[in-house]
Parts: C-alpha cells; sequence; structure tokens
C-alpha cells in the first residue's frame, strides 16, 4: 500500500508528493525552478463506460501511488478520486486525465514505454496507453484478492503481481492470462516486488516482518535499500547474484520517521523524513560504510524548495498508510471449543445419572415385571 508521502527519482529529476500535490525539481546544480501540481483541482469525469450522466467519483485528490518511466520521460499517479494522470516531464505537462475503474495501490511502465499497468484494490491490473493518452484501459489479467504491487520484466515479456494471499504470480504480457508461474514461500502478504537491474533473472520481494514499502536499488555496487513500514531504520543490502541472496551490510538509523528513499545513480541515497528542518538526507558509501554527507549547494537547494512547499506533506504526516491492517487475524477457538465439549460431555453423563433406576443390594439394578408389585416387610 502507497503512502500519501513519497520520494520518486529519475537521473536528476526528483519528485516529492504529499497530499493531493506534488513538486518536481532536479538534483543537477542549476534548473528552471519547481513544477507544482495539485490534483484536487485536476479536471473532473464521469466514470468510463457509464454515461455522460454518471455521477462524478468523490474524493479529495490524495495521491496513492506515482512513477517514472525508464528514461525519466514521463510520470504518472493515481489519486484516490480514482484518476490516472500521465505527466511529459521534459518540460513538464500534463498529457491527460483518466478514470481507473477502483482506488489503484500500485503502477509501473513497460519498458517500451508503451504503456501503464495500473493495479488496483479488487485485484485487477488495467493497462493504458502513453502513446494515445486519452484511451480506455483494457482489463489484462485479475487476482482474487487485493494487489499490493506489480512489476514488469525488463524485456517486456512478463507481468509480475504480488497480492494479499501470499502469492507472487508471473504471467505472459502478450496473454496475460496464461499463467507462467507462482513465487510461493511467504506466510504473510507481499508488500513490495522489484527486479534487479543488473540480474534479469532475479526478482526482489518483501513480506511478513520485514514488509518493505520501498526497495531501491543502485547499479553501482548492486546494492539494495529497504525502508520498513516508514520506520527511523534503512536496511542496506548487497546483492549476490551467485548465491541468489542478499547480504545484510548497514543500519542506517535516523532521528526521524523515515518516509521514502530513492537512488540516485550520480549522487547516492536520498532518504525523505519527517523533520521540516532537514526534510532531505543525502547519503553516500565512505570507506565501505554508508553515510551521511555534509551539506552540499544541491542538497541545500533540494531542502530550501521543500522548506517552502513544506504545508503539502504536514497534512499528509498523521495518514496512516501502514501494513497493520493486511496481517493475518489470529484466532484461538480450540480453547473455547474444548470447554464447550467438556460441558456437554458432563451434562450427558447427569443426565444418563438422573434416569437411570437406583441399583439393588449386589451393586446392580433390578429390572421389575409387567404386574409385579413390591413386597415390603
Amino acid at each position: 500500500m502507497a503512502g500519501s508521502v513519497g520520494l520518486a527519482l529519475c537521473g536528476q529529476t526528483l519528485v516529492v508528493r504529499g497530499g493531493s500535490r506534488f513538486l518536481a525539481t532536479s538534483t543537477a546544480s542549476s534548473d528552471d525552478g519547481p513544477f507544482i501540481y495539485d490534483c484536487s483541482a485536476a479536471e473532473q469525469k464521469p466514470q468510463e463506460n457509464k454515461g455522460e450522466d454518471a455521477p462524478l467519483v468523490q474524493g479529495s485528490g490524495v495521491i496513492l501511488a506515482s512513477t517514472f518511466s525508464k528514461s525519466g520521460s514521463y510520470f504518472a499517479l493515481t489519486d484516490d478520486s480514482k484518476r490516472l494522470i500521465l505527466f511529459r516531464t521534459k518540460p513538464w505537462q500534463c498529457l491527460s486525465v483518466r478514470t481507473v475503474a477502483r482506488r489503484c495501490t500500485a503502477l509501473t511502465f513497460t519498458a517500451s514505454e508503451e504503456k501503464i499497468l495500473v493495479a488496483d484494490k479488487s485485484g485487477d491490473v488495467y493497462s493504458f496507453s502513453v502513446l494515445e493518452p486519452h484511451g480506455c484501459g483494457q482489463l489484462e489479467l485479475g487476482h482474487l484478492s487485493m494487489l499490493l504491487d506489480v512489476a514488469v520484466s525488463p524485456d517486456d515479456c512478463f507481468i509480475l503481481t504480488a497480492d494479499r494471499d501470499e502469492k507472487i504470480r508471473v504471467s505472459w504480457a502478450a496473454a496475460p492470462h496464461s499463467i507462467e508461474s507462482f513465487c510461493l514461500g511467504h506466510t504473510e502478504f507481499v508488500s513490495r516486488i522489484s527486479m534487479v537491474p543488473t540480474q534479469p533473472g532475479l526478482l526482489l520481494s518483501s513480506s511478513g516482518r520485514l514488509a518493505a514499502s520501498r526497495i531501491a536499488f543502485w547499479c553501482q555496487e548492486n546494492c539494495v535499500a529497504l525502508l520498513c513500514d516508514s520506520t527511523p531504520v534503512v536496511y542496506i543490502f548487497r546483492v549476490d547474484a551467485g548465491r541468489q541472496q542478499l547480504v545484510d551490510r548497514q543500519q542506517l538509523a535516523f532521528q526521524h520517521q523515515v518516509w521514502d528513499v530513492a537512488f540516485e545513480e550520480t549522487q547516492g541515497l536520498w532518504v525523505l523524513q519527517n523533520c521540516r528542518e532537514a526534510p532531505l538526507v543525502l547519503c553516500r558509501p565512505v570507506g565501505g560504510q554508508w553515510q551521511s554527507v555534509p551539506e552540499s549547494a544541491v542538497l541545500r537547494k533540494v531542502s530550501a524548495v521543500l522548506h517552502r512547499n513544506w504545508a503539502m506533506m504536514e497534512g499528509s504526516a498523521s495518514v496512516d498508510a501502514s501494513f497493520s491492517s493486511l496481517y493475518k487475524a489470529t484466532f484461538d477457538n480450540m480453547t473455547s471449543y474444548l470447554r464447550k465439549k467438556e460441558e456437554r460431555l458432563q451434562q450427558q453423563l447427569e443426565k444418563k445419572r438422573r434416569q437411570s433406576p437406583p441399583p439393588g443390594p449386589n451393586g446392580q439394578a433390578k429390572k421389575m415385571r409387567p404386574g409385579e408389585t413390591a413386597l415390603s416387610c
């Protein structure tokens, strides 16, 4: 489940979202200033295929999920008003506002940047054309439970979906009804999945105690940053492709709640935290250990932009976007069952005891013949 505050990075373009707004700025030394967009002011449309008189979807415009295309030329987001909004980033321009069937949980671009895949709470994945920005969505596949993430393979051959019922499904993109395989082994909901860019055959996934709200990958040193449910700790791993496992390298602790993380190939790890004075922290590896770098000109510039627009994140800090409602609920109904069974057995024994005649002199009950009367001295 995506949070209402998030960070996205592609190339030197950095996007921070909060509530119904997002701002985009550059991490380069000079740019033309931030681009700010407010979804609550975007055009409202009736849902597709319901006629012109269909009621508008009521929502506050809070952004639920967002992502860049692979080249960074496009940016897309979904909000709680059931809209998919597509942007061109060079320069920034809103290309289209389309409606989706249900509120979405995740979205991604295909590697060819021809389609956007949108996963929703009902378990369906719809595709929307990028080349035809006003085209309607097409149903690609469906699960029986809520989808939490969606990804595509680097060659666009497979669509990977993760759901609440512990499963990761690998489907053929050309024929999504054809399932190539399932990735099983999780015992709780699968919160995030991510393909390893340097190893196309490897997939990273998170679940259970380490349910990640973000999995970020850095190609330079095959590093993975894992953020678990908005905690003040970021876990750093190294991908061991030969043994197909993650090697624990370091835990970065912060004084404030961490909202999101993202890697920039030339700079390092950007950390977005709940602190107005220092909303962003930039970390780099120094001597084999990740450390926060001293305040640089780039960090001061980007932090100043966020400081001036802090109001858009201030109201979103209290929004609960955790995974707590997705964990399995355990019920101890065996104790209650055994107690009721014991009570029922005792009642049956008591009933038999009341219905049985008293025992005779030899300890056995004496049966009376019909018409026989009892003699008494």
